[in-house]
C-alpha cells in the first residue's frame, strides 16, 4: 500500500514538474532570482551560514505563498508591474548592503541584521512568487488539478535555490579563507553587481 502511495505521488508527471521548477531557477537567461538570492546572502560571512538559512527560508515562505495564490487566481497583478518590481527588490537589497556600516559578527542567529533581512526576504519573496506564477500558469495550460503540480514545481525551485546557496557559500569560503578577500569587499562586489544589473533591468522594462 505504501509503495502504491509513493508511486502515485512521485509519478512521471510529478518528476517532470520538479525538473521544470529546477530548470526555471537555474536558467541563467532568467537570472533575476539568482541575482536576488546572491545579493541577499552577500551581507553574511561563511560562519554565519545559519543566518543565511534563516533568510532563505523567509524568502521561500514568501514566494511559495504568492506562487500558490497567484496560480489559483487569488492575487492578480499586471505582468508589467511584476517585471519592474522584481529588479527593484534586487536594487533595494543591494543598496542596503552597500550603505550598511560594517557589522560585528555575532553568535545570535536572530541579531538585528538578520531580523531586518528576514522581513526584506519575506516581503520581496512575495513579489518574486508572482513572477514564478506567470511561468507556472503557462506550463499548466488548461489543467485544473494543480495542487500536486504546484508542490512539485515549487520543490524543484527550492532544490535549485539550495544548490545556488551551497555554491555561493563554497565560493565565499574559497575567496575569504583561501585568497584572503576581505568580507566587506565581497559584500560590495556582489551588491554592486546586483545593483548595476537590476538597474539595467528596470530601465529596460520602463523604456522597452
Amino acid at each position: 500500500m505504501y509503495l502504491h502511495v509513493y508511486t502515485h505521488i512521485f509519478d512521471a508527471e510529478f518528476c517532470d514538474y520538479i525538473k521544470l521548477g529546477w530548470d526555471h531557477i537555474i536558467d541563467v537567461k532568467a537570472y533575476d532570482h539568482l541575482l536576488f538570492v546572491m545579493t541577499l546572502c552577500a551581507l553574511f560571512t561563511f560562519n554565519e551560514w545559519r543566518k543565511i538559512l534563516v533568510i532563505i527560508t523567509a524568502f521561500t515562505i514568501g514566494h511559495s505563498l504568492t506562487l500558490a495564490l497567484s496560480t489559483l487566481d487569488y492575487i492578480l497583478l499586471p505582468p508589467d508591474w511584476i517585471e519592474v518590481l522584481i529588479p527593484m527588490t534586487i536594487f533595494f537589497t543591494a543598496m542596503t548592503n552597500i550603505v550598511r556600516k560594517k557589522k560585528e559578527a555575532g553568535e545570535k542567529t536572530f541579531d538585528k541584521a538578520v531580523v531586518v533581512n528576514y522581513f526584506i526576504a519575506l516581503s520581496f519573496g512575495l513579489i518574486h512568487g508572482l513572477g514564478f506564477a506567470n511561468n507556472f500558469k503557462f506550463m499548466m495550460g488548461e489543467d485544473s488539478s494543480i495542487i500536486k503540480q504546484l508542490f512539485a514545481f515549487n520543490s524543484g525551485l527550492e532544490l535549485g535555490q539550495v544548490t545556488i546557496v551551497i555554491l555561493f557559500l563554497a565560493l565565499l569560503y574559497t575567496s575569504t579563507r583561501v585568497f584572503n578577500v576581505l568580507h566587506r569587499e565581497w559584500t560590495v562586489f556582489f551588491s554592486g553587481a546586483g545593483a548595476g544589473l537590476s538597474l539595467m533591468m528596470i530601465i529596460d522594462v520602463l523604456f522597452k
